[in-house]
């Protein structure tokens, strides 16, 4: 079992990945990047999913549940996503998230 501190670590290091993924998501301008950066903020929910659910020393394992179904949710996002991306190029024949404008 974890002692506080390692908790502590495993937070830390869920918000530093939440923080890295959010400033890919407003400062980047390419769809893929931002792609990446959203699945950086899952994985960050996922592990914050996970600890508390160690923390709290819960026997029905609700954070890890919940951890299963965000995995899953993000995969079908990450689908839909993917797809939309590659409709948007094959119209434009780029990436970069300013030349599409308003469609």
């Amino acid at each position: 079992m974890l002692n506080n501190i390692g908790i502590y670590h495993y937070l830390v290091l869920g918000l530093i990945l939440f923080l890295t993924g959010l400033c890919g998501v407003v400062i980047s301008k390419n769809i893929i990047k931002i792609l990446i950066s959203i699945e950086f903020m899952l994985t960050a929910v996922n592990i914050n999913f996970t600890t508390f659910g160690l923390y709290c020393k819960n026997l029905a394992f609700d954070g890890y549940i919940f951890a299963l179904f965000y995995i899953a949710a993000g995969a079908v996002e990450l689908a839909i996503a993917l797809y939309i991306f590659y409709a948007m190029y094959r119209e434009k024949q780029t990436s970069n998230i300013e030349d599409y404008g308003d469609v």
